[in-house]
C-alpha cells in the first residue's frame, strides 16, 4: 500500500466570532539541542471586519506556580519564561521577504489571498513542557511550565485581547532521547565501623544509562560483608528529583517505584550477595502524589513520568523552569541506630525513543507536518484541502485540518 495517499493532520482554530482561524501543522515541536522546530502556519482573515486594523501573534512560555483564579485578586502566581511576538496582518517587511515553509505555501494555495504566515523559532535553553500533578480536587490549570500561541486583532501589540477576536492555542515543547548511550553507571561505597578490621562493601550498576518510558531498569547489587555488623535488609528505589528554577531553586523528591528485599539476608559478617533487581517507574502507580512532575498534556489525553531535562549549557538553568532528573537509590539497612545504613545512587536518563523516519515514499513536506493523533469527542470537523479542480490527486496538497473546540473537562473547562 502507497503510505503517501493518506492525508495529513493539521490543527485549525477560529476565534468565537470566526473573522481569524489559525492554521497550524502540529502541536509538538522538538528541540534538537541544536535547535528547536520552528512554529510555522498561517492565520486566514476576513477582511471586511478586520480594515484598518492589524493581527498580532506571540508565542508565550511560563511557568505558572499557583491557582489561577487567584489573578483577579491582584495577586500573579506566574513567571513569563520566554515571549516571542510579531505582526501578521499587514505584514512587514521582513515577514515578506522571509521564504515560505512548504506548508505555508499548501495553506496560502488552498486559503487563498487573506491567510498570512508567521514563523517563531524558539531559542535552545527554552524550557520543556512539564505539569505537576494537582492534587485530588484541584481545578483549573495545573502548575508547572506550559506553551501558547495567540493571534489577536488589535491596534497595537500591547493592546489586551479580546476574547471574541482572538485564537489562544495550547502547544508544547518536547524533546526526545539522544540515539546514543552514555556510559554505563556504576557506583563503589564502603563503611566503615567502630571496633571492624574491615568495611562493608557495596557495589551497584545499571545495565545502561538511557530507559525510554515504560522500560524495566534492572539494577546489579553486589555486596561484599567484610564488617562485624550483619546486613538485614535491602530497599531499592527509582526517585525522581524536580528542581523548581524560579526566584531561588528548590529541589522536590519523589519515590516513583521501589522494592525491598529480605531474601537472602541478613548477611552476616564474610558473607557476600549478588542480585539483579527491577524497577519499572510508572506514572500509573503515582497517580496519588501532588507535586509529582509530568510531561506536559493538551487536553485530556493521558501523560507519563515527565522525561528527564537534558541541560546543554548550565549558565541557562533559570531559564529552564523545572529541571526533571532520575535516580536509583540503593539501601542496605543494618537496623542500628545512629544513622549507620550504607547508601549508593546512581544517575540515569529516562525518556521517550525518537519516532521512526517517514518511509522514504513521503515527500519532505510530509515529514515537516507530523500527523497528530487525536481523538477529540466534541465538535470536531474534519476539513480536506481538495486537489486541483481537475481532479488529479495531488498527495502533495494533501492535508486535513481538525477544528478544536473547547473542551469540557471533568471539573471545568479549559481552552484547547
Amino acid at each position: 500500500m502507497n503510505v503517501s495517499s493518506y492525508p495529513e493532520k493539521g490543527i485549525q482554530k477560529s476565534s468565537p466570532n470566526g473573522k481569524i482561524t489559525v492554521y497550524l501543522g502540529k502541536r509538538d515541536f522538538v528541540d534538537h539541542i541544536s535547535h528547536v522546530d520552528p512554529i510555522d502556519g498561517v492565520v486566514l482573515i476576513d477582511p471586511d471586519y478586520v480594515k484598518d486594523r492589524k493581527v498580532f501573534g506571540h508565542v508565550l512560555a511560563a511557568f505558572r506556580y499557583g491557582r489561577e483564579d487567584l489573578d483577579v485578586l491582584g495577586l500573579t502566581f506566574r513567571k513569563d519564561l520566554y515571549l516571542a511576538a510579531e505582526q501578521i496582518f499587514p505584514p512587514k517587511n521582513s515577514t515578506t521577504k522571509r521564504t515560505l515553509t512548504r506548508l505555508q505555501e499548501r495553506l496560502i494555495k488552498k486559503l487563498g489571498p487573506n491567510a498570512y504566515p508567521f514563523y517563531f523559532e524558539l531559542p535552545p535553553h527554552c524550557p520543556a513542557s512539564v505539569t505537576l500533578q494537582p492534587a485530588p480536587g484541584d481545578t483549573g490549570k495545573p502548575c508547572g511550565v506550559d506553551y501558547e500561541l495567540k493571534a489577536f486583532v488589535g491596534e497595537t501589540q500591547e493592546d489586551k485581547p479580546h476574547k471574541r477576536n482572538s485564537v489562544r492555542l495550547a502547544i508544547r515543547k518536547i524533546m526526545y532521547a539522544p540515539s546514543k548511550q552514555g556510559e554505563q553507571p556504576s557506583i563503589e561505597v564502603s563503611k566503615e565501623f567502630m571496633m571492624s578490621p574491615n568495611k562493608l562493601h557495596l557495589e551497584a550498576s545499571l545495565d545502561k544509562e538511557l530507559y525510554h518510558h515504560g522500560e524495566n531498569i534492572a539494577v546489579n547489587v553486589h555486596i561484599a560483608n567484610n564488617s562485624n555488623r550483619s546486613v538485614k535488609k535491602i530497599k531499592v528505589s527509582v526517585r525522581q528529583f524536580a528542581d523548581i528554577c524560579l526566584f531561588s531553586t528548590a529541589q522536590y523528591k519523589c519515590t516513583v517505584a521501589v522494592t525491598e528485599s529480605e531474601e537472602g539476608f541478613p548477611i552476616g559478617p564474610g558473607f557476600t550477595l549478588s542480585k539483579v533487581f527491577t524497577l519499572t517507574p510508572l506514572l500509573a502507580n503515582n497517580k496519588d502524589k501532588w507535586g509529582l512532575a509530568l510531561d506536559g498534556q493538551l487536553k485530556h489525553e493521558d501523560t507519563n513520568l515527565a522525561s528527564s531535562t537534558l541541560v546543554a549549557d548550565p549558565s541557562q538553568r533559570e531559564n529552564l523552569g523545572i529541571i526533571v532528573q532520575y535516580k536509583v537509590k540503593v539501601k542496605l539497612c543494618l537496623g542500628t541506630l545512629g544513622g549507620s545504613d550504607l547508601i549508593a545512587e546512581l544517575p540515569f536518563i529516562l525518556m521517550h525513543p525518537k519516532p521512526e523516519e517517514e518511509e522514504p515514499l513521503d515527500p519532505p513536506s510530509r515529514r515537516a507536518s507530523k500527523e497528530l493523533d487525536t481523538d477529540v469527542p466534541v465538535d470536531a470537523n474534519l476539513i480536506q484541502l481538495d486537489a486541483e479542480e481537475n481532479n488529479i490527486q495531488d498527495h502533495d496538497d494533501d492535508i486535513i485540518f481538525e477544528d478544536f473546540a473547547r473542551l469540557r473537562l471533568k471539573g471545568g473547562e479549559t481552552d484547547a
